[in-house]
């Protein structure tokens, strides 16, 4: 018989792996940027060298942590929110059908490690990783959508990520400009 909470865990060490590849690229060019602009000779005062990366490490872990935490806590309700709008299914067995696919994101959070020593690599393997959890996504839910209800879903899922991924780099773009506006230069 096999246990229906076996892979339970692999979210959080998804979410975990995927933190350490980008704190730990982060935390080289923070090091370095340290270094050159004169601030970490004077951290020195205050912590050892591996107390300032340890201390670095678990900042920029805490930080990505929240941040992927947020975007799967996004993502199921997203999931769900479709499912509400253009699924037949109202047993939830297309959860139980999706839950499996925790995998792909527990291997492309260990292939991330792989590539920790660049940002393209790790945004390469996270966007390849959520395009093929997408698809599963898909196929899996598809036997309990009707052909409207596919298109519906997928337009639905599109539309929403599109939306806030370009909300965001907005909101970025705006900040930065505004910072750089209010420098005296």
């Amino acid at each position: 018989m096999r246990n229906t909470y076996f892979m339970s865990y692999f979210p959080l060490l998804s979410i975990i792996l995927f933190s350490l590849s980008l704190s730990i690229k982060v935390e080289k060019v923070l090091l370095e940027f340290l270094k050159k602009s004169g601030i970490y000779v004077g951290m020195r005062e205050f912590f050892s060298d591996g107390g300032i990366k340890l201390s670095l490490l678990v900042l920029l872990m805490l930080l990505f942590f929240m941040v992927f935490a947020a975007m799967k806590l996004i993502a199921d309700t997203i999931n769900e929110v479709s499912l509400l709008f253009f699924s037949k299914d109202s047993e939830g067995d297309s959860l139980k059908q999706i839950r499996s696919g925790a995998v792909i994101f527990f291997t492309g959070s260990a292939l991330s490690l792989v590539s920790m020593n660049s940002f393209s690599g790790i945004g390469l393997i996270f966007v390849i990783t959520v395009a093929v959890y997408f698809l599963y996504f898909v196929y899996k839910v598809s036997s309990s959508l009707s052909y409207l209800g596919l298109i519906g879903l997928i337009f639905f899922q599109v539309l929403f990520w599109s939306t806030f991924i370009c909300g965001i780099i907005y909101l970025a773009i705006k900040v930065y400009n505004s910072i750089i506006a209010s420098l005296p230069i």
